[in-house]
């Protein structure tokens, strides 16, 4: 979506978010505190990761290489996402105001940080020693945990509370692709809506999982996990894992197909699901959610051009 450039959306203004010189900006993520993280081109033309902070986009920089790319933010600023090193290897990286962290890997060549929590906690996803297989890991004050998978030769992470709790998804011992969460105490198969296949994305403090599964008739649906069972929220056609969070008060954000065959953000607000539209043209989708209820993500103006959003629902 370069070429376009980020801003913000909140009781009824919308912020343009600038970029770090070049064409174009877009976001990944926003905190609490409304600071929204994601890449920007710059004066160079790479793309970097970048802070944006009241009125002001802060360049994150590289690990070495050409580019950065952010992909999460938690409430004391601390940034995560992934860069190439010099010697052109993708490494997961945490940045918390002093410059990058290098997380480094499971053993393989390649690692990408996707989420953090308020007590510096990181998951995300590496390549292993053995067969470069990609497993979920866990990362906290230098040292590496390898998530493992459900019996299956894969596993993604995609989300981390405040308690520690990962969730992600991975391949079962018969090859379907199952919802996780995993603890210190180990890994949790959180079945499927009667078909073969979920995928956890995100989970918020109370162990509230939502992602995406099929049903006995092969539909996806959205999900809501909570207290070992697994729920089927209402949809608008289909929904995609793009934008799928979900916050403190249980609300859900995530994308869909509408009946006209374009894709809307939309969040699912405890009873129904909300479209939230776009500004003005044909398509619109979802990045990320706070506790506030405000969403991030963009949308097509009349023109067709992309431009980053935040939608505030009251």
């Amino acid at each position: 979506m370069f070429g376009a450039q980020a801003f913000r959306w909140s009781n009824g203004v919308m912020i343009d978010l600038g970029t770090l010189g070049g064409l174009g900006s877009a976001p990944a993520a926003i905190n609490n505190r409304g600071d929204v993280v994601g890449r920007s081109g710059t004066e160079s033309g790479e793309n970097h990761a970048f802070l944006w902070r009241n009125g002001v986009m802060f360049d994150l920089g590289t690990l070495g290489g050409g580019w950065s790319e952010a992909s999460d933010i938690n409430e004391a600023g601390q940034v995560v996402g992934y860069s190439p090193t010099e010697n052109g290897e993708i490494h997961a990286f945490v940045w918390s105001g002093d410059g990058m962290i290098d997380l480094g890997t499971l053993g393989g060549a390649s690692s990408f940080a996707i989420a953090i929590n308020e007590a510096g906690e990181v998951v995300g996803n590496s390549n292993t020693e053995s067969g470069g297989e990609l497993h979920a890991f866990y990362w906290f004050q230098g040292a590496t945990v390898d998530v493992g998978t459900l019996g299956g030769d894969q596993s993604i992470a995609t989300a981390i509370n405040n308690v520690g709790q990962v969730a992600g998804y991975s391949k079962t011992e018969s090859g379907d692709y199952h919802a996780f969460i995993w603890s210190k105490d180990g890994i949790r198969d959180l079945g499927t809506l009667g078909g073969s296949y979920s995928q956890a994305t995100a989970i918020n403090n109370a162990g509230q999982v939502t992602g995406l599964s099929d049903d006995a008739s092969g539909d996806v649906h959205l999900f809501l996990w909570s207290a070992g069972r697994m729920s089927d929220l209402a949809t608008i056609g289909t929904t995609s894992d793009s934008g799928l969070d979900i916050n403190a008060r249980g609300q859900v954000s995530s994308d869909s197909t509408t009946s006209a065959g374009t894709n809307h953000a939309v969040l699912w607000d405890g009873r129904v699901l909300v479209d939230l539209g776009t500004l003005g043209g044909d398509v619109s989708f979802a990045e990320d959610l706070n506790d506030r209820g405000q969403v991030c993500g963009g949308s097509q103006i009349p023109s067709g051009e992309d431009r980053a959003v935040l939608w505030t629902v009251t």
